[in-house]
């Protein structure tokens, strides 16, 4: 990771390892991290993961949920029982922890009444999958809020559903490059006008086991998830989306990467 440049990575429960953020720290990676994400556990579970790690120097903020407006914070509860219970968690977490910033995660753009309903919400991650492009996206959000944001998820998988099927690394590279360079052409880092903060490229890398019909010792093609669909075939392979294979041998998408995020 720190040889392509990467500065963060974005987790999907939490890590309570020092061990592990020492050595994301070591390598100057910072956290992103989520302490909620599934409605079955109570709301306490989210403050107990930040007072254990709370005083860690690797971590950037603190996420709730993700795309709890297409999950229902994965149990299916209603939008707005998901959304009261995010904003109350994230308000217990700015007290336990003022000082970092505390993100949820949505699928594409929240309306004005989301976001003036969850005060407690610092930063704003949009997870969007609109082929090789984001459309309207950075100009709608500009008009809708002025709270920070940032690309949660963003990205294509290495399989190409189109025909008979096969691996198709080029369009993954290519999609990878073509995302990229618009987040970073919109980047508040970059441009005194940016709209984003940046990107959490989905994902580091491949998972087997999420076919759940399959076995975790198979590399499955296939997968449903929301959102337009990724390039070039706007299926969700839902098992082929690391920019690096399961024993962590580069794809062209990692190279691709590389060479937008190295100083």
């Amino acid at each position: 990771m720190q040889a392509a440049g990467i500065n963060a990575v974005r987790t999907y429960t939490p890590i309570l390892d020092r061990a592990v953020l020492d050595i994301l720290y070591a390598h100057d990676i910072g956290v992103l991290m989520t302490v909620y994400a599934y409605g079955g556990a109570p709301e306490s579970e989210a403050t107990e993961a930040v007072r254990a790690v709370m005083n860690h120097p690797a971590i950037l903020m603190w996420l709730v949920g993700n795309e709890w407006n297409y999950n229902g914070l994965f149990t299916g509860v209603p939008f707005v029982t998901a959304r009261d219970r995010l904003q109350r968690i994230a308000a217990a977490i700015h007290v336990l922890d003022p000082s970092r910033p505390v993100s949820t995660v949505y699928g594409e753009l929240p309306s004005a009444a989301t976001i003036a309903a969850m005060p407690a919400i610092d930063v704003w991650g949009l997870n969007v999958y609109r082929n090789i492009g984001f459309g309207d996206l950075f100009t709608r959000w500009a008009a809708l809020s002025g709270a920070p944001m940032f690309i949660s998820e963003y990205g294509a998988d290495a399989w190409d559903a189109r025909g008979a099927g096969m691996e198709n690394v080029a369009a993954q590279a290519e999609a990878t490059t073509a995302l990229t360079q618009l987040i970073l052409a919109r980047s508040t880092a970059r441009h005194t006008d940016g709209v984003t903060l940046g990107g959490t490229i989905f994902e580091w890398s491949d998972e087997w086991w999420k076919d759940q019909a399959g076995s975790p010792s198979v590399h499955d093609i296939g997968g449903v998830a929301p959102g337009g669909g990724p390039y070039p075939d706007n299926t969700f392979n839902e098992e082929w989306w690391g920019v690096v294979t399961i024993d962590r041998v580069p794809r062209p998408a990692y190279d691709a990467l590389a060479r937008l995020y190295r100083p």
